[in-house]
């Protein structure tokens, strides 16, 4: 096994196959935690698991799931505790973003975003509470920008954002007895697949340097999993420098 601040840890982490996750994995497995890898694309979560294993002495566990679908996570989960024998962290990063205007908003793509960015979270923190309670875990939430202030190009896609915030917090309040860290990390433009305004993927809008990488986002978040009780991070914002000149 790997030594470090993360070592004889299990973290699971969903929206795995790509950007803030595979770079969270990547993160999390270089500080000694056995990453459990969860998304809808397998060959991705194959390939990412692979490059893990040949640069850390971890275990990692594929478990390809679509996070909105309420039994495929908890078999993700039972999965994960079969495997590794318990669940320390849980990365709540899945997430999508549909569509723009509401006038002009699907009912397909309100629903997606609603099924992946507010059940998809819902269900996977239901569903690993009791795991986490029993080991003083960690849970910690992808937030945005969006989640924080308003969002003109897509109020639905801000609104799942808001909805996980308040819900991430007040969880919070009701676990920490427990000593369950909950912590919600919100970043603004990451280089990734996510798409943009004009359904550019923003890791083709944006030239390296120009906004935050997800290796930045993913050094929040593991930190954010590092502490322990009675310790936890709230919340840490990771913005670009010049964000709020363009807000």
């Amino acid at each position: 096994m790997d030594s470090g601040p993360l070592a004889e840890t299990t973290v699971l982490v969903t929206g795995a196959s790509s950007g803030i996750g595979a770079a969270t994995a990547r993160k999390l497995a270089r500080d000694g935690a056995d990453v459990a890898l969860v998304a809808r694309r397998e060959d991705r979560l194959t390939e990412l698991a692979d490059e893990i294993t040949d640069n850390h002495t971890v275990g990692t566990h594929v478990v390809p799931a679509d996070v909105s679908d309420r039994a495929q996570v908890t078999a993700a989960i039972e999965s994960t505790v079969e495997a590794f024998g318990s669940l320390d962290g849980v990365v709540v990063n899945a997430g999508v973003g549909r569509g723009s205007d509401v006038e002009t908003l699907s009912d397909e793509q309100y629903r997606t975003m609603m099924d992946v960015n507010v059940d998809g979270a819902f269900y996977t923190a239901r569903e690993s509470l009791s795991y986490l309670r029993d080991g003083a875990g960690s849970l910690v939430f992808v937030g945005s920008f969006a989640g924080q202030y308003p969002r003109p190009f897509n109020p639905v896609y801000a609104a799942t954002k808001w909805w996980l915030r308040g819900f991430a917090h007040s969880l919070a309040g009701q676990v920490g007895d427990d000593d369950i860290g909950v912590t919600v990390v919100n970043p603004s433009e990451v280089r990734s697949e996510f798409n943009s305004e004009d359904g550019t993927a923003f890791n083709e809008r944006f030239e390296p340097g120009e906004v935050t990488e997800p290796e930045e986002v993913a050094d929040a978040i593991a930190f954010a999993m590092r502490q322990e009780p009675p310790t936890t991070i709230n919340s840490i914002d990771v913005f670009r420098r010049d964000k709020f000149s363009h807000f």
